[in-house]
């Protein structure tokens, strides 16, 4: 088996590598960022005065959620372990320095986000059981045309694979290895318990998992926030030095120090890249899954919303834990992961902050299993109809226990790789598809008599 996983990882850090997904990522978001005039980053306010008007149901309005139930959808999938363990994985590699990469990587990953729920609302169209579908599959095939046809299929086939893996299978082993190591809970009776909770969620549908996100999201965001603030307003005065280190990390690398080896400008480029896109996933093509499913009137009105959803995911989680890492001093201690962000809360708030850190994976670990079995759902109904719903949900409940008790190098990897393969139709079709984004956001604000 280990000749599979060495071929698996060669592929992966080809697709993930310099040279292929991760400048691609970068020059779609900065292409969208400039033709958009940076709107994303000017109409913040305007973004999260519509997020707040979205809070309640219409039922004369086309959807089958509200827009703020669409982004916790979203943001359900999003918010999770790449969080906490991605933010150090990034710090231990890259140094300090890479912390201001992610940060550049999340602004211009916002103007993708919003073209891809742009896109998702305007293509979208209604199943057999009467409910909304869309996202990247829907938009290239009624954007594109029916010659496109093969890249929807390819987007769909990759998402609804990768979905067992990072939104499944994955989560549901960090949840249970967390619990055993913590409490001594085997592993098989959290795979039990978490395929039961997850089944009472899912056998409801996106109504039903987009409620319980509404109400988990916010909760576990918030009280992760409040812990973190606390540990950077105790140590206030360190602040300025630990951002100063940051920026100076991130162009001239960071020197040898403690436990950290060192890293070049290079390698904070790199991981501070890599792990922004894996923690807010703009440009995978997930997230506009959940948002074409939106009660809303226009498309652009739900890309504003959907941009939120980089910007709290990165700019303000990723960027917490970060700045509990290096006040506390653990960035240079030699841990890394997990170990290093449960370390920096242990040490930030007396001794009790691992516990936070636990039960943060928990709760991020199972509303990512709610949000990507979303996904994967309609990745498959896409390909097979509404038939499939079912049988797909009934394999989903069943993979979260499997995920528990198994050892899970292969799929972690597999999944990078599926992870990669979704993320290249979708960056080519948001390309092709640009100017419908350009088009429909001049039309809205110069409708709305303001400057866009």
């Amino acid at each position: 088996m280990q000749w599979l996983q060495d071929k698996l990882n060669t592929l992966s850090s080809i697709i993930w590598g310099e040279f292929l997904l991760i400048p691609l990522l970068a020059i779609v978001g900065i292409y969208l960022t400039i033709g958009l005039y940076a709107m994303p980053w000017r109409k913040i306010p305007l973004a999260f005065k519509t997020l707040w008007q979205g809070r309640k149901e219409s039922s004369h309005i086309e959807g089958d959620i509200t827009p703020f139930q669409a982004l916790m959808t979203a943001l359900s999938a999003t918010v999770g372990t790449g969080n906490i363990a991605g933010v150090a994985t990034a710090i231990y590699f890259g140094g300090p320095g890479a912390i201001f990469w992610m940060w550049v990587i999340a602004l211009f990953g916002m103007a993708t986000k919003y073209a891809e729920a742009v896109l998702a609302v305007s293509y979208r169209q209604t199943d057999d059981l009467g409910n909304y579908v869309g996202g990247p599959m829907y938009y290239i095939h009624n954007g594109l045309g029916d010659s496109w046809r093969w890249m929807a299929a390819s987007f769909a086939f990759f998402a609804m694979i990768a979905a067992f893996g990072i939104g499944n299978m994955v989560q549901s082993h960090s949840v249970a290895d967390e619990i055993y190591s913590s409490f001594d809970i085997p592993v098989w009776i959290t795979g039990i318990v978490m395929a039961t909770l997850a089944a009472l969620v899912i056998v409801g549908g996106v109504k039903r998992i987009a409620q319980v996100a509404a109400k988990l999201v916010p909760f576990m965001a918030l009280a992760y926030i409040l812990a973190a603030l606390t540990i950077v307003i105790l140590n206030i005065s360190k602040l300025p030095d630990a951002i100063s280190l940051i920026f100076h990390s991130a162009f001239n690398g960071s020197a040898a120090s403690g436990g950290f080896l060192g890293a070049t400008i290079w390698m904070a480029i790199r991981w501070g890249f890599a792990r922004g896109i894996f923690s807010n996933e703009a440009g995978l093509g997930s997230a506009p899954i959940a948002h074409a499913a939106a009660q809303t009137n226009d498309p652009v009105k739900q890309g504003m919303v959907a941009m939120l959803g980089t910007f709290i995911d990165t700019i303000i989680i990723c960027s917490l834990t970060a700045f509990v890492i290096i006040l506390t001093g653990t960035w240079d201690s030699g841990l890394k992961g997990v170990s290093m962000s449960s370390q920096a809360f242990s040490t930030g708030l007396f001794g009790y902050g691992g516990y936070i850190v636990s039960f943060g994976l928990v709760l991020f670990a199972f509303t990512t299993i709610l949000g990507w079995s979303y996904y994967g759902e309609r990745s498959a109904e896409y390909l097979f109809g509404t038939k499939i719903i079912r049988p797909y949900r009934l394999l989903w409940i069943c993979a979260i226990f499997i995920g528990a008790i198994m050892k899970l190098e292969l799929v972690w990897t597999f999944a990078d790789i599926l992870n990669g393969l979704m993320a290249l139709p979708n960056l080519v079709a948001l390309l092709l598809l640009s100017p419908v984004v350009f088009s429909k956001t001049r039309q809205y604000f110069n409708n709305k008599s303001s400057t866009w």
